[in-house]
C-alpha cells in the first residue's frame, strides 16, 4: 500500500539542475506575459502592442513544453530525463514561437485558410504536441477523443446520421487547428490566458505558503471538540483548501493526510474516514470563489463574468456541503463519538494572529471580483498581497529558493492544464469547422421527441460516462458543444444546464468503479477502495440530486426572484437535512430513526426539494408528522 505522499511526490519528474532552471524560466516568463498582457501594459519585445491570437500562442509556448519535462512518457521512464523529452520541449517551444511572431501575418495574410510551407509543417507539429501534452497529463483516452475528432473533418461526408457533415484538405485543417481563432489557441486556451493563469498563481501562493494548514487549524479550532469534530473538520477544511487547490486529487492528499487518521483515532471506520475525505475534497471545486478549471471556461462560453458562476454556484454548494456536514454528525451521535479534547486543539485567536493574512487575501480577491468587477487583473493583486504580507512572519515568508519553488510549481500546475485546454480546443474546433455543433442540437431534440426529462437524462449518463476517462474540464466542454445547446433551446436555464453538466461530470469521483477520489483516500487510510467508494456515494448522495433539482429550476442558481430564491433556500436548506438524517438514521432534536421513519424523512426531504408547491407543501407536513411523533416517542423512552 502506498504511503499518503506517494500520489504527490511522484506525480512529477525531479529535474536536473539546468532543465529546472530552464522549466522556471519558462514559468516565470509566462507569467510576466501574461501580466503584461492583461493590465494593458502595451508591450512586446518591439514596444507595440500584441495581437489577441498571438498572446495566447506565446502563453502556449512558454508553459505547453513543461508537460515534456515533467511529465514522462510513461511511468518507466519517471527518473532521469531523456534526450527527446528535452527536444520535444525545445521544438514545442519553437513552433507556438513561431506562430507567435507571425501573429499579425497569420491574421492579415489567411494563414488560417491557406498555410505556407513552414507555418504547415509547424503547425502539424504543435497540433501533435498538443495531443501528447493531453495524453502525458490525463492519460490515452482523452488524446485519442481529441485525435479522433481534430481529424474527422477529413472524412466527415462520410460519416453516417447525426455527424454527416461537409469534408476539409487536410492543409486546411492544419490552418484552422493551429493559426485560426478556434483550436489550440480557441475558447479553452483563452481562458487559460484571460483568467485561469492568474486564479491559478494565487491558488499556488496560498498553498506555498500554508493556508492551507492555517484552514485545517481554523476548522480544527472551532469544531474539533464537538462531536464527530475530525469528520467536521475534514468537511470544512477540504471545502475551503479545495476552492484554492481547483484539484480533487489533491485537495485529498493535502487535508486528508491529517484528517483521515485523526477520524480513524476518534473512532470512525478506516472506510468511513476515507469516504468522509473524499466527498469533502471532491466537493471543494464546487466551492467558489475559486473552483476549477471548468467554471472558468463556463464564463466565457456564456459570456458572462466569471463572478456569476461562482454566486450561481454558492447555493448548491451550500446544499452539499451541509448534506455531508449533517451526515456524519448523524452518524456521530448514532454511534456516540466524542470530538478531540480542548487541550489538543490549536487556540482560535492564535491561529487567526498567525494566519489573518489569508483571510485579508481571500476579502481582496473577491472585493476586487465581485465589486470592482476586475476579472483578470484581480488574482494578481490578490497574490502579490498574500507574498507580501507573508514576509512579516518567519515561518510563512518565502526565502529565494521558496520563491523558485513557488515559480516552479506554478508551471508545473498551468502546464498541465494547458495541455488538456488546448487538446479540447482542437475538438471544439472540428465540431465548429463541420458545422456539426450548430445542427446537433436540433436533431437531438427531435430524437428525444421534444422530452425535456429525457435530454435531461441522456446529458447526466453522458457526463457520469465521460468523467470516466476525462478530466471535469474537457467532459465539460465537450457536453457544452454537443448537449448544452439542445438542453437550452428546450427551455432550461443556460446558466444553470451548464453548471449541471459540470456537476454530473463530478460524479465519477466518488462513484465506483472508477472512484480515483475515494481510491486516493483510501491508500491513505489503508482502507478497502471499493468498500471506501460505495460508501462516498452514500455520503454524496447530495452531489447526485442537486443538479437535478436546480435545472429545473433555476432559482437554486440565483436565476430568479428574490421570492422564488428565499423558497428554495427555506425547501432546499430542510430537504437536505432531512434526506442526509434519514440515510444516516438520527434526526436532530428527535434521535434515532426507526426503518418507516428513516423512510419518511427521505421522501419528505425529496418533495420539499422538488421545485414545485405542492410537494413542497406534502413535503412540510410529512416533516411536522415525523418530527413530532419522534419528539413523543423520544419523550416516553
Amino acid at each position: 500500500m502506498s504511503t499518503p505522499t506517494t500520489p504527490e511526490v511522484t506525480r512529477y519528474r525531479i529535474l536536473p539542475p539546468f532543465l529546472r532552471l530552464f522549466s522556471i524560466t519558462l514559468s516565470f516568463l509566462g507569467i510576466a506575459t501574461a501580466v503584461i498582457y492583461l493590465f494593458h501594459l502595451g508591450v512586446s519585445f518591439w514596444g507595440g502592442y500584441v495581437v489577441g491570437t498571438a498572446y495566447l500562442h506565446l502563453i502556449l509556448a512558454f508553459f505547453l513544453p513543461l508537460v515534456f519535462l515533467y511529465f514522462p512518457l510513461s511511468s518507466r521512464f519517471q527518473g532521469k530525463v531523456p534526450g527527446y523529452d528535452v527536444a520535444f520541449a525545445v521544438l514545442c517551444f519553437g513552433s507556438a514561437f513561431y506562430f507567435f511572431l507571425h501573429g499579425e501575418d497569420i491574421l492579415f495574410q489567411g494563414w488560417e485558410v491557406e498555410p505556407p510551407p513552414t507555418a504547415f509543417v509547424l503547425g502539424i507539429l504543435l497540433w501533435g504536441f498538443v495531443l501528447e501534452a493531453a495524453r502525458r497529463s490525463v492519460g490515452w483516452v482523452l488524446f485519442l477523443l481529441v485525435l479522433l475528432f481534430s481529424l474527422y473533418p477529413l472524412f466527415a461526408e462520410h460519416m453516417p446520421g447525426l455527424f454527416s457533415a461537409k469534408s476539409f484538405a487536410f492543409s486546411r485543417l492544419v490552418g484552422y487547428h493551429v493559426m485560426g481563432p478556434e483550436g489550440v489557441i480557441g475558447l479553452p486556451t483563452r481562458v487559460l490566458g484571460t483568467l485561469f493563469v492568474g486564479f491559478m498563481l494565487f491558488g499556488v501562493a496560498l498553498t506555498t505558503t500554508g493556508a492551507a494548514r492555517f484552514f485545517l487549524d481554523l476548522a480544527l479550532s472551532v469544531l474539533g471538540w464537538v462531536r464527530g469534530g475530525t469528520a467536521k473538520v475534514a468537511v470544512v477544511s477540504s471545502a475551503m483548501v479545495g476552492s484554492i487547490s481547483g484539484s480533487v486529487i489533491t485537495n485529498v492528499i493535502t487535508t486528508g493526510s491529517f484528517t483521515i487518521p485523526a477520524m480513524k483515532g476518534t473512532g470512525y471506520p478506516s472506510y468511513y474516514a476515507a469516504a468522509i475525505e473524499t466527498c469533502a475534497s471532491t466537493g471543494g471545486v464546487l466551492m467558489p470563489p475559486i473552483m476549477g478549471a471548468a467554471a472558468f471556461v463556463m464564463a466565457s462560453f456564456l459570456n458572462i463574468s466569471y463572478a456569476e458562476v461562482a454566486l450561481a454556484a454558492i447555493i448548491p454548494s451550500l446544499l452539499y456541503y451541509l448534506g455531508l456536514f449533517i451526515q456524519v454528525d448523524s452518524y456521530a451521535a448514532r454511534t456516540g463519538l466524542k470530538g478531540l479534547t480542548r487541550k489538543d486543539l490549536p487556540s482560535l485567536w492564535r491561529t487567526i494572529q498567525n494566519g489573518w493574512f489569508y483571510v485579508f487575501a481571500f476579502a481582496l480577491l473577491i472585493y476586487i471580483l465581485f465589486f470592482l468587477r476586475r476579472e483578470a487583473q484581480a488574482p494578481f493583486y490578490a497574490t502579490l498581497a498574500i507574498l507580501f504580507l507573508t514576509m512579516i512572519k518567519k515561518e510563512t515568508r518565502l526565502d529565494f529558493r521558496g520563491f523558485i519553488n513557488f515559480l516552479e510549481r506554478v508551471g508545473q500546475t498551468i502546464g498541465e492544464i494547458a495541455g488538456i485546454l488546448a487538446a479540447i480546443g482542437l475538438l471544439i474546433a472540428s465540431l465548429l469547422l463541420t458545422g456539426v455543433a450548430q445542427t446537433l442540437s436540433s436533431d437531438l431534440i427531435a430524437l428525444a421527441g421534444g422530452n425535456i426529462i429525457l435530454l435531461v437524462g441522456m446529458g447526466a449518463i453522458a457526463s457520469f460516462i465521460l468523467g470516466m476517462g476525462l478530466t471535469i474540464t474537457a467532459c465539460y466542454l465537450l457536453l457544452a458543444v454537443l448537449l448544452a445547446p439542445a438542453l437550452v433551446q428546450s427551455g432550461l436555464n443556460p446558466l444553470a444546464v451548464h453548471l449541471f453538466l459540470m456537476y454530473c461530470g463530478m460524479l465519477s469521483f466518488i462513484t465506483p468503479p472508477v472512484a480515483i477520489a475515494a481510491y486516493a483516500a483510501a491508500s491513505i487510510a489503508r482502507a478497502n477502495s471499493m468498500k471506501t467508494g460505495l460508501q462516498a456515494v452514500r455520503l454524496g448522495i447530495i452531489l447526485f440530486l442537486i443538479p437535478f433539482f436546480f435545472v429545473f429550476q433555476p432559482a437554486f442558481v440565483l436565476q430568479g426572484t428574490l421570492v422564488e430564491v428565499l423558497k428554495v433556500l427555506a425547501t432546499g436548506f430542510l430537504g437536505v437535512i432531512l434526506i442526509a438524517s434519514g440515510i444516516e438514521g438520527y434526526l436532530l432534536y428527535v434521535g434515532k430513526l426507526g426503518a418507516w421513519q428513516r423512510i419518511g424523512s427521505i421522501i419528505s426531504g425529496g418533495l420539499l426539494l422538488t421545485p414545485e408547491i405542492f410537494t413542497d407543501i406534502i413535503g412540510a407536513v410529512l416533516a411536522v408528522i415525523l418530527v413530532v411523533t419522534g419528539v413523543q416517542r423520544s419523550r416516553r423512552s
